[in-house]
């Protein structure tokens, strides 16, 4: 099992940035997609951005045009880089393998980010 472990999340000003990294424990070479996943207090975890081993890439209609995801093989990592950032983005931020995501155990802690008005 993948172990995740996000970073770089904090305190950010409305219209601010900051970029998100999550490390994995082994390869990803082989992983078709990975992805990055936002939880707001009090409401479900949803998907936001996807990239492929290729490098294709995928958003969530809220984050298109202000984040942008990337993934770096050599390094088994994958970054969220967030840009003009709103208050409504204020989320723990978590990444996963797109294809496990439905297992409870395939989860990291995740990353608080918290963007003040």
């Amino acid at each position: 099992q993948l172990q995740l472990k996000e970073s770089g999340g904090g305190l950010v000003q409305a219209g601010g940035s900051t970029r998100l990294s999550c490390a994995a424990s082994g390869s990803i070479l082989n992983i078709d997609r990975m992805g990055w996943y936002r939880q707001a207090p009090g409401k479900q975890r949803l998907f936001i951005a996807s990239v492929t081993r290729g490098g294709d890439t995928l958003y969530d209609y809220s984050v298109k045009g202000r984040f942008t995801i990337s993934r770096d093989n050599a390094k088994n990592t994958i970054y969220l880089q967030m840009n003009s950032l709103k208050p409504e983005d204020t989320a723990v931020y978590y990444c996963n393998d797109v294809s496990t995501t439905w297992k409870s155990d395939s989860w990291g802690q995740g990353t608080q980010v918290t963007v003040s008005s």
